[in-house]
């Protein structure tokens, strides 16, 4: 394998091979496609998750991933809790909220 590998080369050398530079354009170009597709809507959609909970108070009406509605009634440093029902509290994580359904009205 070795003695293919050492013709392939001198074959290449002497030849109008592309060189090292041309070989990793291709995988530049992938790595790129890559970013934009996947990785960057991804930390954008994080980004806007993180400031959505941030800007959480008492008295938003707000519905977590389980499908959960509820009332923001204690906001903590992980963790939320939330009014269900008149004798029901939950306490979620902050990362379990999906979204605001309604902000208190000031």
């Amino acid at each position: 394998m070795f003695s293919f590998l050492g013709v392939a080369f001198a074959a290449g050398s002497a030849s109008n091979a592309p060189s090292g530079w041309m070989q990793i354009i291709p995988l530049i170009l992938i790595f790129v496609v890559f970013w934009f597709i996947l990785i960057y809507p991804q930390q954008r959609r994080q980004k806007q998750h993180r400031k959505m909970v941030e800007s959480l108070q008492k008295g938003d009406k707000i519905v977590t991933v389980g499908g959960i509605y509820g009332v923001v009634t204690h906001i903590g440093e992980n963790t939320i809790i939330i009014k269900v029902d008149d004798n029901t509290k939950l306490e979620i994580t902050k990362g379990a909220v999906a979204g605001i359904v309604e902000k208190r009205s000031k």
